[in-house]
């Protein structure tokens, strides 16, 4: 029987390679199924008729609009994977990419579950073809390496931040490494979009400080090294988006010093008490602190919640935030001493309990995003009216702004996918939610209110192209239009523009072209595949 099996998938190894200069055989569903449960151990696999397929599925779903996916109706069927394929090993991935063009049958692929429009384990059209989700929660692997006064670590891409926090943290309290705060993400997604965190002031980008790659290609190879994929494969990896050219499985990324003690600083200021002047003049002074320092601003309601973290300690940055931003009257009360493990915790959960980072679960979250970047500061008076007109309505939510700057900002354009640096002074993230027993009311002010202060917020932000963050989807801007079952490319600079720019959009395209021509790993924002014909 093993043999068979062996000769199965050898013949589904010619099948895949041929067919990467064609399109898909028409979907089999069925014929997936078969082929995994004749490749793959059957209880990574959970179909529909599993008792506990709806829990496999909604299990790292983290935005809870998109749980009407469990619901057994005729529309959320068909918005849903065929079945969910819980990898544990690379050569679960290779079948499954196997078998899937052997089938005609496409892959979504989640690490932590937090995209924003849920494209990695949804299809946001009801029509798209047969697709199943590779749910990588489960190849979660952080193995470390040195050389000398140099240290690595491989993390596999269903670890989540919060994982490679702790790891690094328990292992040396004096390394560290740049990437997000929240510490559900799954560093697969994250690391694919460019990362952006609290420490990418002094030390860039997580894809910045990534090294090397494991992937499986479209043909279901695994190119184990960033040589073997090549510097164009290597390059759009990094900050390119999700599930387009391939399944990365593991990252080797470069750790970076911290010292002992670290300090974050939090403080709120009311409208009363000068928030807007407060953060009017946060615009000039966030992207050009020492590059040690990040200060990002939290907007809500009617107050401003300025929170910094320092890499040092307090009695060495307070005078130079009390003389930048004297607005703030900061005082050695505002500042919080700990280990850089330890602020972590602390800026997520308000206390320093470094174990609740391992914790991968998350309530109920209904939210919708958006996001923006500023290169001229925002007038005084647009500031204050965004506190008056917009964040004292019924359905107002938050802003985030991350400021730019320092190393993020140094790095050219084109070194990476992402392509926000040199002259961005902040991120702006929109969020709009509601909970869970709030009636249809709630949501649609909410919803309301984001595309509101979206519009609004047009006319003092980037234009030509409005920039975006990748990271950050937003299906409002722009899908793919599949042509002869091929993502257009002329469809994709819609939205492409805004989270690449027009240039490094189009590299991603001639990468996609050459690595993935048929478009296999396609959703309604992957990049398509541009050709040398075209």
């Amino acid at each position: 029987m093993m043999a068979f099996r062996g000769l199965a998938l050898a013949l589904l190894v010619l099948i895949s390679r041929f067919s990467s200069c064609y399109l898909l055989p028409p979907p089999s569903s069925d014929g997936f199924i078969q082929c995994l449960t004749e490749n793959i151990p059957s209880d990574v696999i959970f179909t529909p008729g599993s008792a506990n397929f709806t829990g496999v599925l909604v299990s790292t779903i983290r935005n809870s609009r998109f749980l009407p996916l469990a619901n057994d109706t005729t529309t959320e069927r068909l918005r849903r994977p065929i079945c969910v394929v819980t990898v544990r090993d690379a050569s679960h991935v290779q079948a499954a990419v196997r078998c899937g063009r052997a089938t005609g049958v496409r892959l979504r692929v989640r690490s932590g579950g937090h995209d924003y429009e849920g494209l990695s384990y949804r299809s946001a059209r009801p029509a798209e073809a047969a697709f199943a989700v590779v749910d990588m929660a489960g190849l979660r692997a952080i193995t470390f390496t040195t050389d000398g006064e140099l240290y690595w670590a491989w993390v596999d891409s269903g670890a989540t931040v919060g994982e490679l926090y702790h790891a690094i943290g328990k292992r040396n309290t004096g390394l560290a490494f740049p990437v997000g705060v929240c510490p559900t993400l799954g560093v697969g997604g994250h690391f694919s979009g460019g990362g952006i965190g609290s420490m990418m002031r002094k030390y860039g980008l997580s894809v910045d400080n990534v090294v090397d790659a494991k992937v499986v290609d479209a043909n279901g190879d695994l190119l184990g090294s960033r040589d073997a994929m090549g510097e164009d494969l290597f390059w759009a990896i990094r900050g390119g988006g999700g599930e387009s050219f391939g399944v990365v499985v593991s990252w080797k990324v470069r750790l970076v010093r911290v010292p002992s003690t670290v300090t974050v600083l939090r403080i709120t200021r009311t409208v009363a008490q000068g928030a807007v002047d407060a953060v009017t003049k946060w615009q000039h002074v966030g992207p050009t602190l020492p590059d040690g320092v990040n200060m990002e601003v939290l907007v809500q309601g009617q107050q401003a919640v300025f929170q910094s973290l320092y890499l040092g300690t307090c009695h060495h940055i307070l005078p130079t935030i009390v003389s930048r931003l004297p607005e703030l009257n900061a005082t050695a009360a505002d500042c919080n001493e700990m280990t850089w493990l330890e602020s972590m915790a602390f800026m997520n959960f308000g206390d320093t309990n470094t174990t609740a980072l391992l914790d991968r679960s998350t309530g109920p979250n209904f939210f919708k995003n958006k996001s923006d970047y500023v290169r001229r500061a925002i007038a005084k008076r647009v500031w204050l009216e965004i506190f008056t007109n917009w964040l004292a309505v019924n359905g107002s939510g938050q802003l985030i702004l991350e400021p730019h700057g320092g190393f993020v900002g140094a790095v050219p354009a084109g070194a990476t996918p992402y392509p926000h640096r040199s002259g961005v002074l902040y991120n702006i993230q929109y969020v709009a939610s509601w909970s869970a027993g709030d009636d249809d009311s709630s949501s649609a002010a909410a919803m309301n209110w984001i595309d509101g202060l979206y519009e609004f917020m047009g006319r003092h932000v980037t234009k030509s192209p409005r920039e975006a963050y990748v990271n950050f989807r937003d299906l409002d801007i722009g899908q793919n239009t599949v042509v002869n079952g091929v993502s257009a490319f002329r469809s994709g600079k819609v939205w492409g523009h805004k989270y690449f720019g027009s240039s490094n959009f189009r590299r991603l395209a001639t990468v996609k072209g050459k690595v993935d021509p048929t478009d296999y790993f396609r959703n309604e924002q992957s990049i398509p595949p541009l050709l040398q014909s075209n």
